[in-house]
């Protein structure tokens, strides 16, 4: 089997990106969670939102939204935020969200942004150089359930600033039960 063809996705693109999150998440939040990606593919802003297909033989296997956060009293850092990423459950541990975080993460690098959030699993988001010790002084909209999983990753020094630095997601994430 050869290595999944990583593009931008388009709007033709929506039924399979929905599929992706309703088949990689549990049945509890899956509903939700693809109704995030489908909304956060749908943002419109000053900065796009970047989102992400693995694709294997022709079908979508995987996908991957990174999109813009703006940082209060600091609105010119280029900052994004990593949710929700998902591989289809027969897809998975054969490298698909590696490479889609990586190319993720080299887009935006290349464009000049600054600093990328994620909340997960620290062991598997620390393998890309992400640190919930520079995440600390970020504080994210709403109350952490698992303080642990918020991280941050900088590409280059944002430069001084008061702390702690409130951020605004896209509208999408702004929802407290995402937290």
């Amino acid at each position: 089997m050869n290595a999944p063809t990583i593009r931008p996705s388009t709007p033709a693109d929506l039924e399979s990106i929905r599929q992706v999150h309703l088949h990689a998440f549990p049945e509890s939040e899956n509903e939700r969670v693809a109704r995030l990606a489908l909304e956060l593919c749908a943002e419109t802003g000053t900065r796009p939102t970047v989102s992400l297909l693995a694709e294997q033989e022709g079908k979508v296997v995987g996908h991957v939204v990174f999109s813009p956060v703006t940082l209060t009293g600091a609105e010119e850092v280029s900052c994004y935020t990593l949710a929700p990423l998902g591989v289809m459950p027969d897809m998975q541990k054969r490298g698909i969200g590696t490479g889609l975080v990586k190319a993720g993460l080299k887009q935006l690098e290349n464009d000049g942004v600054q600093l990328v959030f994620v909340y997960g699993d620290p062991a598997y988001y620390g393998r890309f150089g992400f640190s919930q010790e520079l995440a600390r002084t970020y504080v994210p909209p709403y109350p952490l359930s698992l303080p642990f999983g918020w991280q941050a990753l900088a590409f280059s020094d944002p430069g001084s600033m008061a702390h702690p630095i409130h951020m605004r997601l896209a509208d999408a994430l702004s929802h407290p039960d995402l937290w």
